[in-house]
């Protein structure tokens, strides 16, 4: 190979020198910026997170009054049923010359009322008279023998009571024993 044509490859093969008016740094972001920005970031997160909390807590606060409220105002429909029944007694106890006849029919009526209004609010009576035994929903005062069938309710010697499915005051009951 000649001079000039070695001079020629190995200006080929080396590496040209950067140019001096043109420099990385002008195309990437400074870290000064770079910086900046992701403070920037952090703040608005923060501030996001912070408003978030404070929701949260608000609709936490929130929830508790409106279960304060329920729990304190819970029997308020049910109380304004049971005012008719009070009026009923009221009235039956302020006539001067009572007879049996109209007591009856005092008293009559205003079960009546009473009944409306358990229905009204979702109670009802358990009266197991002939059922099978239920110790979810009767509680056994005595075994007695009889012809009925083992484990059979023979007497009811007080109601028991539902709200809705839940059982507030089980049967008073009397069970059949099965006979020796």
């Amino acid at each position: 190979m000649h001079e000039t044509e070695k001079a020629t490859v190995a200006a080929d093969v080396a590496p040209e020198a950067p140019e001096a008016h043109s420099t990385p740094v002008d195309i990437m972001p400074s870290l000064e910026e770079t910086l900046r920005q992701a403070e920037q970031n952090a703040e608005e997160h923060h501030d996001a997170w912070l408003r978030a909390k404070a929701e949260t807590e608000n609709v936490r606060r929130r929830a508790q009054e409106d279960i304060a409220k329920a729990s304190k105002y819970a029997v308020e429909r049910f109380a304004g049923e049971l005012l008719a029944v009070k009026d009923s007694l009221e009235a039956a106890l302020a006539v001067e010359a009572m007879s049996v006849d109209s007591l009856r029919s005092g008293t009559e009526l205003t079960l009546k009322q009473l009944n409306a209004a358990f229905e009204k609010s979702n109670l009802s009576e358990i009266n197991p008279v002939g059922e099978k035994f239920d110790p979810h929903r009767h509680q056994a005062i005595s075994m007695v023998p009889s012809d009925q069938e083992p484990n059979t309710v023979v007497t009811v010697l007080q109601k028991g009571c539902l709200l809705a499915d839940r059982v507030l005051r089980p049967a008073l009951v009397v069970v059949a024993q099965a006979k020796t």
